[in-house]
């Protein structure tokens, strides 16, 4: 397992302690509209906060490109972070981010005081992962904690560049759980061990599937890549989503797995609609049965049944990507019924970020899940088996 050194390793007392956070919420007029990514981060800075230590917070938001976009500050994440900790946590207003005002404001700071720094991203230097922003922040503190998994797939100033310049640099619990589930799901699972992968695209879960068909027992395929998977096999599937030019892939994938012994399932029924639309006219048909002027929006009744069996027995199931358009409530059931499967097994159910956590959250299923990652592409990087550039730059125990 990954050794990296975390806040229990480490004495904050009377330090200045940078903490990259994961703060990057959606607003909407400038309210938070879903504070799992707050809440998550609690643990961590009321830890250090205990100990005595002198608590930086910074995180990035949206995609302000280098410029300060007043949209875009995270002035209201300091007012709901002061309530969740309830506490003072004083907003460093700056647009350089390590400015005179970031600067005071960590002077005034005593044992177990709060300060947020501005956007990360208002400084264009940022996500180039260019040396001068890292030494702003560096400058600030004494130690670096990086508690943002959400962004550990890329190297940045604030989660990477920083650590050159800090000789103490550890990870907080929330990037420790994320190690330890996805790391041991994927390193050393119970078994049976399941993957259900969806979403749209084959393109951007290639790794994935090939790193996954030497790891699981069973690999469901769902969502719009499972037309390709289809296609593959000379079925015809309308207008379906299609990357013609993963054909061949799908079939070396399929092929794969009957090497392995791993059982690799593709919908044997698929809810049809006249239009990419939740009112259209809509049926369900047999597998390699969909009509020139029809495409797939879900899987049927028949592949829920194949693959909620399939989870029942399951250890432990990593899920990403829905099995339809799940936004329109016509072309839900399919993802509805693996969120609810996973939700009723007793196993080690973890989700990766992005849709299928939404998913799972909105049907309220949340809190029967093992796991939900906080980071969609940091998930999915993951369970390509690469390594994560935020989790490498962390001290080695």
């Amino acid at each position: 397992m990954l050794n990296k050194k975390s806040v229990d390793d480490i004495n904050v007392k009377g330090k200045r302690v940078l903490v990259r956070c994961d703060f990057n919420v959606p607003l909407q007029d400038g309210k938070i509209t879903d504070e799992n990514r707050l809440v998550a981060a609690l643990p961590t800075i009321e830890k250090l906060i205990k100990d005595g230590g002198k608590v930086i917070l910074c995180s990035h938001l949206g995609k302000p490109k280098g410029e300060p976009k007043p949209e875009l500050s995270l002035a209201p994440v300091a007012v709901r972070m002061a309530e969740l900790l309830g506490q003072e946590v004083k907003f460093a207003k700056d647009d350089v981010v390590v400015g005179e005002n970031a600067k005071a404001a960590v002077a005034a700071m005593k044992d177990g005081d709060v300060v947020l720094l501005e956007n990360t991203r208002y400084r264009v230097e940022e996500t180039k992962n260019v040396d001068s922003f890292s030494e702003d922040l560096a400058s600030i503190c004494d130690i670096f904690v990086d508690d943002a998994f959400g962004t550990a797939h890329r190297a940045h100033c604030s989660n990477v560049g920083i650590t050159k310049f800090v000789d103490t640099c550890v990870v907080g619990y929330l990037m420790l759980k994320e190690i330890e589930f996805l790391g041991n799901a994927i390193n050393n699972p119970n078994r049976p061990f399941v993957a259900i992968l969806g979403g749209s695209k084959v393109s951007s879960k290639i790794s994935v599937i090939d790193n996954l068909l030497d790891k699981v027992d069973t690999l469901i395929i769902g969502g719009g890549m499972a037309y390709t998977f289809m296609k593959a096999l000379g079925e015809e599937v309308g207008k379906s989503l299609l990357e013609e030019e993963y054909l061949s892939y799908a079939l070396e994938m399929m092929e794969k797995a009957k090497q392995k012994g791993v059982k690799l399932l593709i919908p044997i029924d698929t809810v049809v609609a006249k239009e990419f639309s939740n009112d259209t006219e809509f049926k369900t048909v047999g597998r390699g049965k969909i009509e020139p002027e029809w495409q797939g929006l879900d899987i049927g009744e028949a592949t829920c049944k194949l693959y909620t069996d399939a989870i029942k027995d399951a250890k432990t199931v990593v899920w990403n990507g829905p099995m339809g358009v799940f936004e329109f409530s016509n072309f839900a059931a399919g993802t509805v019924a693996v969120a609810k499967a996973l939700a009723e097994i007793d196993a080690t159910t973890i989700i990766g970020g992005g849709d299928s956590a939404a998913a799972v959250n909105i049907l309220g299923f949340g809190d029967k899940i093992t796991h939900i990652s906080t980071g969609g592409g940091a998930s999915l990087e993951f369970l390509e088996g690469k390594e994560l550039p935020g989790v490498a730059a962390a001290n080695d125990k």
